[in-house]
């Protein structure tokens, strides 16, 4: 099996390198994907809110993670319809169940935030 190329890289440089795919992949993500967008819109608002609200340290950082949480499985979600449809476009049972498990992540991930943020507020 042949190793990618950018893998020999180590030090300072694999790091470098590693920060530029990561904004390469966050500004991918922001142009081609519609959902991820609007879940950016979504922590712009509920991130600086749980740093407003009367809740202790533990628990702003809990709300936090759990908005974060959606956009890292966002983006996961989107890496795995990326890979799918890079091998066929096709319709297949197989991919639409990726593709399906992907989104249900993405729903729970969701439901998580509410659910977080509801037993924070107002138990």
């Amino acid at each position: 099996m042949e190793e990618s190329p950018f893998k020999g890289k180590t030090g300072f440089e694999r790091l470098w390198n590693a920060f530029g795919y990561s904004l390469q992949g966050m500004s991918s993500a922001i142009r081609h994907e519609e959902a991820f967008r609007q879940e950016c819109l979504l922590a712009a608002v509920l991130v600086p809110a749980a740093f407003f609200l009367p809740v202790g340290a533990t628990e702003k950082a809990i709300m936090v993670a759990s908005v974060l949480l959606v956009l890292i499985v966002e983006l996961l979600n989107s890496a795995i319809e990326a890979a799918v449809d890079r091998v066929s476009l096709e319709n297949h049972r197989l991919a639409k169940r990726a593709k399906d498990i992907g989104s249900a992540a993405v729903f729970l991930s969701l439901v998580n935030v509410a659910v977080v943020w509801l037993l924070i507020l107002f138990a």
